[in-house]
């Protein structure tokens, strides 16, 4: 049984990874390398329990990094003032920091602009002197004219410009409202699509293409926490599968105000704006898509006439996955890169200007994941690959064709790349070590490393990496406490996500950690990547179309044998599941379909009904309610409510704005209308993210409860069986 000095060191930990975020906070974040290569500018929390953010600058000459601006630069020192101005909730995401959460430096490299909740801020690079620009309202995503001169943003549902010379702000569109707004993407653009900008500035800085959204037909949901029942209801125009959607159309409109010229296309087939692209040489190509998300167009407009006219088509049976770093025009405007999915991977091609293939620059054997750089003067690409689904390299492709690894180590890698010289910010996670960040020549010499002032977790790692062959091959993360007894049987605790978009299984020590925590409290913890998940190609991607939760189940149990068939510690007559968000929906549906595998769950946010998640996600995978009706009520965890028999926990926060409170509701509702027992825990006022260390402890007692702990072999098992059990 696990001691209770075991239990106090675990509970220590939960705490720290709450306040932490993960032990992430004070790790840098948002590298940007300075035009003229002599400076790195970043964010980074002040501390590694204060989400407050600063700017900082990392000088390549001394090697010496420097907070550029704080918050008390701004605000002054009375503390009571900074968080109601510092968090500007209109942001297109919220991770969970506060105090700057963004910045932009200007072409020229000489100016920051920043933004402290409602404050904008310009900069100078070289004194840190900054000046308040005086602004009435929040302005929302502010963004430098290409000669900045200018600046651009949203605010009150229309697009504005301000001259920094002259402290003059205008309207350039007028009588936005909530339901028709200006300058904005709509809500399934920002958060399926990956694009989150709904405003483009011409390459001369002489007019800007906006984006009208046109929400008057969709939906509009209330959405309210019950925690806190003063707040009144957010109005939210919420497309559910089958239902309206936005109308988008696309407007260029000069800096001096005026007529809107309105790009031409057919919106009733492509009603979805999935990227939009200004080329230096005045080029602006758009990508729209179908509503059934099997073809996209890239369009060449003609900013002046609005006329349009096709470069490519791509087409998939089941549907097209987006690349928002592409097209990525050559300067000269002769061609652009492509990525593809056609051949079954993803590849790299060289495209003319008029779409013409020329050829494939990388091919899907090289496990090709996304783009970092294009060295033009060298003809040299540089992006990132996948050797193995569990890891992510650094490569670059030289003029010849040859394809060089640079970075070689276990791990996960990101990178940034700029600068005269040319340089990169590359970020690495390994086995052995959490986010480290430093800068490097591309001759290879490392120049020095972004400093970090974050907490170190207090565990001992005890986990590998194994590939299984159960049918499929499947990678699969094994996590045993740290003081493992070969001597034992353990039960074991399924860790899932296996939806689209996602892996969990990977050479990074920051998803290994909660994992270690829960193994430490007494079960080995297994994950494995399951079909529909990335990294594997086309087909292993494309086969939850219709299946999202069956088929993640059925390699989740497959994976499991296998394991077990190798390693006699698993009890596999002891396996709890457990997951969040689109793993929450697979833990229940595997508690709810598979009892003979899952003898207990625990469901984070699941996704209950899919007719209440977003239409642009949802249709992807399911198709359109009125044509697939079998097919939701299938995937549906409302269908087989009546079928549990097993201890199942259901957790959600109150204030969830991605999978709203109401799905975990409908489910409780349909187990106790079937006449199931189940536990409940609404966790008060949190959102989707839930760091209280609550949740977790909450998971792993309920566990204990229900499969008990490690026993020696042979001997009876320290647990006693629930009802639901029996």
């Amino acid at each position: 049984m696990i001691s209770s000095t075991q239990r106090s060191l675990g509970h220590t930990f939960a705490r720290d990874y709450a306040e932490t975020q993960g032990f992430q906070l004070g790790r840098p974040v948002s590298p940007i390398i300075a035009p003229d290569g002599k400076a790195v500018y970043f964010l980074r929390a002040i501390g590694p329990r204060n989400s407050r953010q600063g700017i900082f600058e990392f000088n390549l000459a001394d090697r010496v990094t420097r907070e550029v601006i704080t918050v008390e630069n701004v605000l002054g020192s009375s503390g009571n003032r900074i968080r109601s101005e510092e968090t500007n909730r209109d942001q297109h995401e919220f991770s969970g920091a506060s105090g700057f959460l963004s910045f932009q430096l200007s072409k020229s490299g000489k100016t920051l602009l920043a933004q402290l909740g409602a404050r904008l801020l310009l900069i100078d690079c070289a004194s840190a002197a900054f000046r308040e620009l005086p602004i009435a309202g929040t302005p929302v995503n502010p963004r430098f004219s290409p000669d900045g001169s200018l600046l651009a943003f949203v605010k009150n549902f229309d697009l504005w410009i301000f001259d920094t010379a002259t402290n003059l702000e205008q309207p350039l569109t007028r009588d936005g409202c909530e339901a028709i707004s200006h300058g904005s993407a709509e809500f399934v653009a920002r958060e399926e699509m990956g694009r989150l900008d709904g405003y483009w500035w011409a390459p001369d800085s002489k007019s800007l293409l906006y984006q009208e959204s046109d929400a008057r037909e969709v939906e509009v949901l209330h959405i309210a926490d019950p925690f806190v029942p003063q707040r009144p209801p957010e109005r939210r125009f919420y497309p559910r599968p089958g239902k309206a959607n936005v109308k988008v159309r696309l407007g260029v409109i000069s800096v001096k105000g005026g007529r809107t010229r309105w790009l031409k296309w057919d919106s009733s087939k492509y009603p979805y704006v999935t990227h939009v692209d200004w080329h230096i040489r005045g080029r602006l190509t758009i990508c729209v898509q179908t509503r059934d998300q099997r073809e996209i167009v890239l369009l060449l407009a003609d900013p002046e006439s609005g006329y349009t006219v096709p470069l490519l088509t791509e087409n998939d049976p089941a549907w097209l996955n987006l690349d928002q770093r592409f097209p990525q025009w050559l300067k000269d405007g002769s061609g652009f890169l492509w990525s593809t999915e056609r051949n079954g991977g993803w590849e790299l091609e060289l495209r003319n200007s008029n779409g013409e293939f020329r050829n494939t620059l990388v091919a899907k054997q090289v496990a090709w994941h996304s783009f970092v750089y294009l060295n033009e003067s060298e003809n040299v690409i540089y992006f990132l690959a996948q050797p193995t689904p569990v890891e992510r390299q650094l490569c670059r492709r030289n003029a010849d064709g040859s394809i060089i690894v640079l970075t070689r180590d276990l791990g996960v890698t990101s990178a940034v790349m700029g600068g005269n010289p040319l340089l990169a910010v590359i970020t690495r996670e390994t086995p052995a070590s959490l986010a480290r960040s430093w800068v490097q020549l591309m001759n290879g010499a490392i120049v020095g490393e972004l400093p970090s002032v974050a907490d170190t977790p207090k565990l001992t790692l005890n986990t590998e990496l194994l590939e299984v062959n159960a049918g499929e091959v499947f990678h699969v993360r094994i996590t045993r406490p740290s003081d493992f007894n070969p001597a034992m049987k353990y039960p074991v605790l399924i860790d899932v996500y296996g939806g689209p978009r996602a892996q969990i299984v990977q050479a990074a020590q920051r998803g290994w950690l909660l994992a270690q925590w829960l193994a430490d409290q007494g079960f080995i913890v297994v994950a494995s990547d399951n079909r529909g998940t990335p990294g594997r190609g086309r087909h292993w991607e494309r086969s939850i179309a219709g299946r999202l939760g069956r088929l993640p189940i059925e390699d989740q149990v497959a994976a499991l044998r296998g394991v077990g068939a190798r390693l006699s510690e698993l009890d596999l007559d002891r396996v709890g599941i457990m997951g969040w968000s689109f793993g929450g929906y697979v833990s229940a549906l595997a508690t709810l379909i598979r009892p003979d595998i899952f003898k207990a769950g625990v469901a984070g946010a699941p996704v209950v009904d899919w007719l209440d998640y977003d239409s642009h996600y949802t249709e992807r995978y399911l198709g359109m309610p009125r044509d697939k009706a079998p097919v939701y009520a299938a995937n549906s965890l409302i269908n087989h409510a009546n079928r549990l028999s097993r201890p199942l926990l259901l957790l959600h926060g109150t204030a969830d704005d991605n999978v709203l409170f109401s799905h975990a509701l409908k489910l409780a509702d349909a187990l106790t209308r079937a006449g199931n027992n189940y536990e409940f825990v609404p966790l008060c006022g949190f959102s989707h993210m839930v760091p209280e260390p609550a949740a977790s402890e909450q998971a792993a007692e309920f566990f204990r409860r229900h499969l008990g702990g490690p026993c020696l072999v042979g001997k009876a098992r320290l647990v006693q069986a629930s009802p639901a059990m029996q």
